[in-house]
């Protein structure tokens, strides 16, 4: 039986209608102030149809739109929340983020950003670090932001 688009959302439900783990959900929420699922006892999370087109919004401006997570937080002081879930609706488009000093800086004549290959493994003489699981998630969520800068770099790079 499927539910109401009025009705409330659990994290797992509101992860999977916009296919990003619990644990991004959870790690925007520490972000981005503007998103407030209501708490039940234990501290489940329901996500209201508000919450879930901001969730939305986000997540198109950092991965559809190659925006920063400053990059959003920036949109939503600028613009406010109801731009960012006008986004998530498909109602709004987001601006092209302004350049910047660094990219302002980029030669015209470069056009691709070189790859680089992974080196060979070098043999270590002592073990590597053991991460935790929060560093983890941690360097994920930073190579998310690096993938989402590559590609708002290649745009930039495009439309010169």
């Amino acid at each position: 039986m499927e539910k109401s688009p009025d009705a409330f959302r659990t994290i797992s439900e509101a992860a999977a209608e916009l296919d990003v783990p619990q644990h991004v959900l959870r790690f925007w929420e520490t972000r981005f102030s503007q998103i407030r699922p209501m708490k039940r006892a234990g501290g489940r999370r329901y996500y209201r149809p508000a919450d879930v087109d901001l969730l939305r919004g986000i997540r198109a401006l950092l991965y559809g739109e190659g925006y920063t997570i400053k990059g959003v937080q920036k949109i939503l002081r600028e613009k406010g929340a109801a731009h960012v879930i006008a986004i998530g609706r498909g109602e709004a488009r987001a601006a092209a983020p302004a350049l910047d000093v660094e990219q302002a800086a980029i030669p015209k004549k470069a056009r691709k950003i070189p790859t680089r290959k992974a080196e060979s493994v070098v043999e270590r003489s002592a073990p590597p670090p053991v991460l935790g699981r929060a560093q983890i998630e941690e360097l994920k969520l930073a190579l998310t932001d690096l993938a989402s800068a590559r590609r708002l770099l290649e745009r930039t790079l495009e439309m010169e």
